[in-house]
């Protein structure tokens, strides 16, 4: 059976968000790190998503995030988390700026602050599909699998072609609610916009065809009864 490590390409991907407000022209996307377990440990460096902001922002704002940038490129978290959070209080309107925020918090372990940072981030700049992909990553890493559906749902609302975002809602149908089908559709859909292919996808589709669906039983009935009554 594979790992939650081995099916992680993007759940815990070290990309940075080079982006300080809405959404304009995306360059070329971040690559997202290796399904293994040493690469969510130790990261490789971080490529960047170039977006233009549809505000004005100053040139010293500008500056000022890309120093952060680039010490968070560089590793030194501390750095970057401390020159991020005196932006956010500076302008908190700035999305890019709670999401790299975020992205730090995710990779640091703390979950609930990254989620936090990565909330302010959507609530600054909605249409940004790319920040509401992020947010599904810290909700799912936070245990919070019905709030990571909607945004991964939200982000493809925005882009219907949002590779990465279609990727982990495909994993989340297939690991954390146990439902094959959908997963396997999100991951057919995934893999025709894989330029390269993606060896590992194409073999979970596989097996996920494979997969005989469990037997109904009057107990499992009664079980999924009793859980459809609690949530109502």
């Amino acid at each position: 059976m594979r790992s939650v490590e081995a099916m992680t390409r993007v759940l815990l991907g070290c990309a940075l968000v080079a982006a300080l407000g809405g959404c304009a022209t995306v360059s070329k996307p971040a690559e997202a790190p290796p399904k293994t377990a040493s690469a969510v440990t130790a990261p490789a460096p971080a490529e960047t998503v170039t977006i233009t902001a549809t505000a004005p922002i100053s040139a010293q704002t500008q500056a000022q995030f890309d120093r952060a940038l680039q010490a968070q490129r560089a590793g030194r978290s501390d750095e970057a988390e401390k020159q991020l959070r005196a932006l956010a209080q500076a302008h908190p309107e700035l999305g890019g700026v709670h999401a790299n925020l975020g992205l730090i918090h995710r990779q640091a372990g703390r979950t609930a602050e990254a989620v936090a940072a990565l909330e302010l981030a959507v609530q600054a700049s909605p249409t940004q599909a790319r920040f509401h992909n992020e947010l599904g990553i810290a909700y799912r890493a936070n245990g919070q699998f019905a709030k990571a559906r909607e945004a991964y749902e939200h982000a493809l609302a925005l882009d219907a072609n949002f590779a990465d975002a279609m990727l982990n809602l495909g994993i989340l149908f297939d690991l954390y609610l146990g439902d094959g089908a959908k997963a396997l559709e999100l991951y057919d859909r995934y893999l025709v916009l894989a330029p390269n292919g993606d060896a590992a996808v194409t073999k979970w589709a596989a097996d996920l065809r494979l997969r005989k669906p469990a037997p109904v039983t009057a107990l499992s009935t009664q079980v999924a009864k009793s859980g459809k009554e609690e949530a109502q």
